[in-house]
């Protein structure tokens, strides 16, 4: 299935590369690099290249593409599920999945994917599992290995494999027995300049960290279950008892999983925190143009806005800004054309603005296009689609836990279009993770 992968930074620096099948060139991925040159933003990459004699598959995840290389007709999407695994998998070894940490960790990099792929299909993504493979990196075990050569690869096959259960090692057993769950909820959302939503849908993840001795049997239930659509559950899951009771029970992976995710398509369950009042205008005579822009709350349900940031991508006339802001700071880059505000906390009593006259190329005609407005921003203690966690409850087990789940709010990009017929040639999306501390 998969014959190659290629991680390659923001910059277009190829910096690993692994081969199954086949080694295949690295000019393949000149096809990808003229996709991201057209692309605004690295998250506009088309997911899916075709060129003569290949298929490349990308995702990007922390400042890295991650590119495989198909030569048949797959299912994209189960391509693109498993380069998610192989950078969680990373994330999970080493702390975090960026380009330094595998660098410099490069052969256990290798010998992961090589257990994760078997002549190019998918073997081991399980996490407790690879780690029965694969020692997880530390101080002591890498000075162990340099002096005596020795590598991080186990001796003996992981108890999970032989067993009913392969997404469970056998024999945990932990001092501290917990199980901690958070509600990551992301909103897809378009609003004019009005402020009028377009478009909003939510796309939700609950992530797990479950830490107990034995063989647990889990039961989670919801307040209002029957929010959720499109539901996709980890392979723990009893699928059927969820259609039967909408219940999720199963026996957990030992350590870092997603136990599942949905899609909440009811547009009326969604709410857009902020509103933007913006007029950006060039004028006819002269090099020079105006801008204006305030930032309130909308629906925060009492809860403060932070990490407020707004991001306008300017027309290529534009050579400087001289601006004003009454909070926070902006930096506009002449190079990429992009304005950057960063405001921080949003004050309801005292909104923020920014304000000021923009310079133009001498010479140029006014720009056609209007600009369109990204913001990010994180809301403590706010769940947006209303999804509530019940109680989990435990059996098999004689011990008591400790429980607890977590709706954190953490946005990505909001977007502000001036327009509705600019919308087939852009993409939008509004991150929105939820998180309010529940102890069961």
């Amino acid at each position: 299935m998969i014959h190659s992968l290629f991680l390659i930074n923001n910059a277009g620096d190829l910096f690993l590369e692994k081969h199954w099948k086949s080694v295949i060139s690295r000019s393949v991925c000149d096809y990808f690099f003229e996709a991201r040159e057209k692309a605004v933003e690295p998250d506009n990459v088309p997911p899916v290249i075709r060129t003569p004699h290949h298929y490349l598959i990308n995702i990007y995840r922390e400042k890295i593409f991650f590119v495989s290389v198909i030569q048949t007709e797959v299912p994209p999407l189960f391509v693109i599920e498993f380069l998610h695994r192989v950078a969680e998998t990373f994330q999970d070894y080493f702390g975090e999945c960026s380009e330094s940490t595998i660098k410099d960790n490069v052969v256990i990099v290798y010998e992961l994917l090589e257990e994760m792929l078997d002549n190019g299909f998918p073997l081991a993504t399980e996490s407790n599992i690879l780690k029965e493979l694969i020692r997880p990196p530390t101080i002591l075990r890498s000075m162990v290995n340099t002096i005596t050569g020795s590598s991080n690869v186990g001796e003996t096959l992981p108890t999970g494999q032989l067993s009913t259960i392969p997404w469970r090692r056998a024999g945990v057993k932990y001092t501290n027995n917990e199980a901690y769950f958070d509600v990551v909820e992301e909103i897809d959302a378009i609003l004019d300049k009005s402020g009028t939503t377009v478009f909003a849908e939510i796309q939700g993840v609950i992530d797990a960290c479950v830490k107990l001795s034995g063989m647990p049997d889990l039961t989670l239930s919801f307040m209002n279950p029957r929010l959720l659509d499109d539901v996709s559950f980890h392979p723990c899951v009893r699928y059927k008892r969820w259609e039967s009771e909408r219940v999720i029970s199963f026996v957990p992976p030992d350590g870092n999983f997603q136990l599942m995710s949905y899609h909440i398509s009811a547009q009326n369950l969604v709410a857009i925190p902020v509103y933007v009042k913006q007029n950006i205008s060039f004028f006819e005579t002269g090099s020079s143009g105006r801008l204006d822009i305030t930032v309130g709350p909308k629906q925060t349900m009492g809860k403060t806005v932070e990490g407020l940031v707004v991001t306008v991508h300017m027309p290529k006339v534009v050579l400087s800004a001289n601006l004003n802001a009454t909070q926070g700071t902006y930096n506009y880059d002449p190079v990429t054309k992009i304005l950057v505000w960063d405001i921080g906390k949003l004050n309801p009593q005292k909104l923020p603005n920014l304000k000021g006259s923009l310079s133009l190329q001498s010479g140029a005609p006014k720009p056609e296009e209007n600009p369109s407005l990204n913001i990010d921003l994180k809301i403590q203690q706010l769940a947006i689609s209303g999804l509530k966690v019940n109680r989990l409850d435990m059996y098999g087990e004689k011990y008591k836990p400790f429980k607890g789940v977590k709706y954190v709010t953490k946005a990505g990009k909001f977007q502000f279009i001036r327009s509705a017929i600019f919308l087939s040639d852009k993409s939008y999306r509004i991150a929105t993770l939820c998180t309010i501390s529940l102890i069961f």
